[in-house]
């Protein structure tokens, strides 16, 4: 079905306000994040920047329209980020909203960006319900997800004989996901969970923590939070010791989180990440890029994931001449992307971009040769693997 036909066919199903939303003089795309809180290093500012840097690329590749960059901060609220974007849409006519990183913020989108029939870029919200029960025609899920995560992670791990995990997760909805997530498959490869224990967002002393995931004897202590409370959490495991006998496995770093660290501390991490910037030319070009303009900053996943998923967007709208959010995501659904920074980047009914995953190591201070050099690659998962199947995942935009 083409494009236009497939317009058409949802013309009869929106609502006459939303089916003839064709391309405004200027699209506007809200970049909604942590600004100041315990994400702000791996998206925060830097992702209004790759999004401008994308909206800049789009103008070089051939436009066809202006775009405007718009950027807040949701506090990581839920009830905020909704009220941000409801306003975006209805009083500044915002067409997409792309990042919002905190899994709470991002389920709170997504409703509300499907009953405005206006695109969600949920560019980096972990949790996997986004594209499973929770999936909307409207939404994209790019970078990663608590599955992609969890299941390179665990079939490293097995890969290694270190099948007995215990957990160190966040007390909210990406710590649950993730361990969720990842423990699913650990236990489909005969691996055991001896134990698990939650912690709260913005978590400063994990030393009791720590201690039950050393006294359980578990191989891997996989730690499911990110951001603040994932530095925090790595420095005191290094303290007590910990990857002197265990394997720490952080579900969901990204290299600012290692660079707060040191390399000191971080040697022998285990992470998991959909991009790295010294992959290869076209990551390093872009890199390099983004630093000129982010105070010689690499980009993180999170970042990289931005440019990409707004850039892609852009695309489509122009090639459904709409910013009907149910057109410009059939949009994109139509073919492979071919992306620079992610490779061959397919978009499926449930609305997940599917690419190649990464698990790395993180360097010893004598293996680094730059203050970026902070990962070893171990292994690269194909995306077909990486990611759950698409009729595992209970959307009900795919079809039985």
């Amino acid at each position: 079905m083409s494009i236009r036909r497939a317009a058409m066919a949802l013309a009869f199903l929106l609502p006459s306000t939303f089916a003839q939303a064709e391309i405004p003089a200027v699209v506007k795309v809200g970049i909604l994040n942590d600004m100041n809180g315990p994400f702000a290093d791996q998206s925060g500012r830097g992702s209004v920047v790759a999004a401008q840097m994308a909206a800049e690329d789009f103008a070089e590749q051939g436009g066809g329209f202006k775009v405007e960059i718009l950027s807040a901060d949701h506090l990581n609220k839920p009830d905020v980020g909704a009220q941000i974007v409801r306003e975006w849409v209805d009083r500044d006519g915002v067409a997409a909203v792309a990042d919002a990183v905190n899994s709470g913020v991002g389920l709170a989108v997504n409703t509300v960006m499907a009953e405005k029939h206006r695109t969600f870029i949920a560019t980096n919200v972990g949790t996997s319900d986004l594209t499973g029960k929770f999936c909307q025609p409207t939404t994209v899920q790019w970078t990663m997800d608590t599955y992609a995560l969890g299941n390179t992670m665990a079939r490293a791990m097995v890969a290694q004989h270190a099948n007995t995990w215990f957990y160190v997760s966040f007390d909210y909805a990406l710590g649950a996901a993730l361990e969720r997530d990842s423990s699913a498959v650990l236990t489909s490869l005969g691996g055991k969970v001896l134990g698990s224990v939650k912690h709260p967002l913005g978590t400063a002393d994990f030393s009791s923590y720590l201690l039950q995931a050393q006294s359980s004897g578990a191989k891997v202590i996989a730690l499911a939070d990110t951001g603040a409370d994932l530095i925090n959490a790595v420095k005191q495991a290094s303290e007590f010791g910990v990857m002197k006998k265990q394997i720490l496995a952080g579900l969901f770093t990204q290299i600012v989180d290692v660079k707060s660290i040191g390399l000191q501390a971080a040697q022998g991490l285990t992470v998991t990440e959909a991009y790295y910037w010294d992959l290869n030319d076209n990551t390093r070009a872009f890199a390099r890029k983004f630093a000129q303009r982010f105070g010689d900053k690499m980009p993180t996943a999170n970042q990289a994931g931005v440019y990409s998923s707004v850039l892609a967007y852009l695309h489509a709208v122009k090639e459904a001449n709409s910013i009907v959010g149910e057109e410009v995501i059939a949009a994109m659904q139509m073919h492979p992307i071919q992306d620079k920074l992610f490779g061959t980047v397919v978009v499926r009914k449930d609305g997940r971009a599917v690419h190649d995953m990464f698990t790395f190591r993180v360097k010893t201070p004598s293996e680094s040769e730059s203050p970026w050099d902070v990962y070893k690659v171990l292994a690269t998962v194909p995306g077909k693997e990486a990611f759950r199947p698409l009729d595992q995942g209970g959307c009900k935009l795919v079809t039985k």
